[in-house]
């Protein structure tokens, strides 16, 4: 007899029977686990700020926020998100390059943590808008270092970007603070790059945050009630990955935090993570629909994709090689074929894998998508066919909890508004 995956002592067939496919399913126990494994490890003094853009669900933020996690947020929406799910506005940072100015109100009124500022105008329009309200905004400077270092998925600073300033504008700006009367500068922001595999990388990038920091407040005089490291901490998806290994890192780590903390013991530290915290947890479910033939290839068409799932194949990270996948409904039996997992849209681009190894595929089998807790939804085109959002589901001892329930044709069409134009008159 077959065994199949189980999460949280829950079949998967019984999920997926319960609440269909296609489905990301979480596992809490991995979600609080890893969270509260990554407290107790770290420096007591470096305060983890979940990055909701990673999985935006309140759910998610809930059970990490209970395990001690913060929120970082770059909507109205995400905002709105951490605080209904239980999270102080001093817990809260919100960033992005090009924030409206309803976010911009929203961060005053709610008096959040910090705003971090990526853009000149940005502070002036911040400082505006703090004087119509009589109060002085809090304001965290990102800075687009002249530096980069190595190790980085994705890199976001040390070249030409969109985020922050530029580390020279900055040092040139002597006169920022007196210029910024409503606005009181309190510390920096560096997001080097994501997916961050190297422990080095990441002790490297923290050092030269960290003296960066205390350069920039010395040059410009504002003090460092915060210091945000970003964080970018990865996980191994490909062939020839590695994991970070969580005590090797924190021992190399934690004395780069100590030394600073020490010289700073009031300055509060931030490191930012999503990816690290969410991707280990979720499960993206497909059921296969049709098994086929073609030139020598075998397909299984599934009934969810790309357009769930933009990640898997390479979006983020630029490079277009296969999430870890398995039969999830017969996970014992050998791997002896390879298959191309393909999704239901009308494009070539639908492929969720390509030359996977796998028992052979049947209809109604259930492939997974592992470590997919992290970009699924939220950054997949879930609109192309008109398919909507897939449901998602969290698991904890051996119950099972919908978080966001799946789009029917109704929630889509229930945005639109029909608008016929005249028909113009045939003559004779």
């Amino acid at each position: 007899m077959s065994t199949e995956l189980e999460i949280e002592g829950v079949g998967i067939t019984e999920l997926a029977d319960r609440y269909g496919t296609p489905l990301f399913v979480y596992d809490g126990g991995e979600l609080a686990g890893r969270m509260s494994r990554l407290r107790r490890e770290l420096h007591d003094s470096m305060e983890v700020f979940f990055s909701l853009k990673s999985n935006p669900n309140v759910s998610i933020l809930a059970v990490l926020h209970d395990n001690g996690a913060r929120a970082e947020v770059s909507s109205l929406a995400e905002l709105r998100t951490a605080r209904r799910g239980g999270v102080e506005p001093n817990d809260i940072i919100f960033l992005g390059p090009g924030k409206s100015q309803a976010e911009l109100e929203a961060c005053l009124d709610e008096d959040i943590a910090a705003i971090v500022c990526e853009s000149f105008g940005e502070l002036a329009l911040i400082d505006r808008l703090a004087a119509a309200r009589g109060v002085r905004a809090r304001v965290a400077l990102r800075v687009n270092p002249s530096f980069a270092v190595k190790g980085s998925g994705l890199t976001m600073g040390g070249k030409p970007r969109q985020f922050g300033m530029d580390e020279e504008q900055l040092f040139a700006a002597e006169d920022l603070v007196s210029r910024h009367a409503n606005v009181r500068i309190m510390g920096v922001q560096v997001y080097m790059g994501t997916r961050i595999l190297s422990e080095e990388s990441v002790v490297e990038n923290t050092t030269r945050i960290f003296a960066l920091a205390e350069q920039l407040s010395a040059r410009l005089g504002f003090g460092l009630d915060l210091v945000d490291v970003g964080g970018g901490l990865g996980v191994a998806y490909f062939d020839g990955e590695r994991d970070l290994d969580l005590d090797l890192l924190t021992s190399r780590l934690n004395p780069v935090i100590d030394e600073f903390a020490t010289r700073h013991p009031d300055t509060r530290l931030v490191m930012e993570l999503g990816r690290y915290l969410t991707a280990m947890s979720g499960t993206y479910v497909v059921r296969v629909r049709y098994v086929k033939t073609s030139l020598g290839q075998n397909f299984a068409v599934a009934d969810g994709g790309t357009n769930h799932h933009m990640a898997a194949v390479g979006i983020g990270s630029y490079v277009k090689r296969d999430f870890p996948m398995r039969l999830l409904n017969r996970i014992d039996e050998p791997a002896t074929e390879t298959w191309q997992i393909t999704g239901p849209l009308c494009t070539p681009n639908d492929v969720l894998g390509k030359k996977i190894p796998l028992p052979p595929v049947r209809p109604g089998d259930l492939i997974g998508v592992e470590r997919s807790g992290a970009y699924g939804p939220s950054a997949s085109p879930v609109l192309f066919l008109s398919h909507g959002y897939p449901a998602e589901v969290l698991v904890h001892d051996g119950q099972s909890y919908v978080i966001s329930e799946r789009d029917q044709p109704e929630d889509l069409l229930r945005r639109q508004h029909l608008h016929r134009l005249p028909v113009p008159a045939v003559e004779g």
